[in-house]
């Protein structure tokens, strides 16, 4: 990530807190933010936001140009924080399931640990209620739960479908 982007959302936050910020002083922030950031959107936000601060700035007094320029001052401010605030959720790659575990977890039987003939065909029996054709369910899906539970079954003892 930037550098420069701690220092960056420090003085949008202080531009965003005041009563009536210094348009001239954002507007250079925002200049640099445009010509100097890593992150595309941050650039683009910038560069958007620059038109209405430059007015702001050289008209004190209208109103209007000053919530317009703290719209997009609050543009740059959010795509700030999206990229300064810590991530929640799922954290690294996504793990990635054998064919085995797929079979496993398309049965809903657990990933791991060693399965009886009887624990797999009940666990397809209770799933192809749901899923039969018959029963308002997906051929194709069928067939594929039909597939999961003949890989999963011992050599010996095999049943069909």
């Amino acid at each position: 990530m930037d550098r420069h982007v701690g220092e960056w959302k420090h003085a949008v936050d202080r531009f965003w807190q005041a009563e009536g910020p210094d348009w001239t002083e954002v507007g250079h922030v925002m200049a640099a933010i445009a010509a100097t950031a890593d992150e595309a959107d941050l650039r683009h936000a910038a560069s958007q936001a620059q038109p209405s601060i430059r007015n702001a700035a050289n008209a004190p007094q209208d109103r209007m140009t000053g919530v317009v320029a703290r719209r997009r001052l609050g543009v740059v401010r959010e795509v700030l924080h999206e990229l300064t605030a810590p991530k929640f959720g799922r954290r690294g790659p996504a793990k990635v399931l054998t064919p085995e575990e797929r079979h496993r977890q398309m049965l809903g039987l657990p990933l791991d640990g060693r399965l009886a003939a009887s624990e797999i065909h009940q666990a397809f029996r209770r799933i192809a209620k749901r899923m039969h054709p018959d029963a308002g369910g997906d051929a194709g899906a069928f067939l594929a739960l039909s597939a999961a539970r003949d890989a999963l079954m011992p050599a010996t003892g095999k049943k069909g479908g």
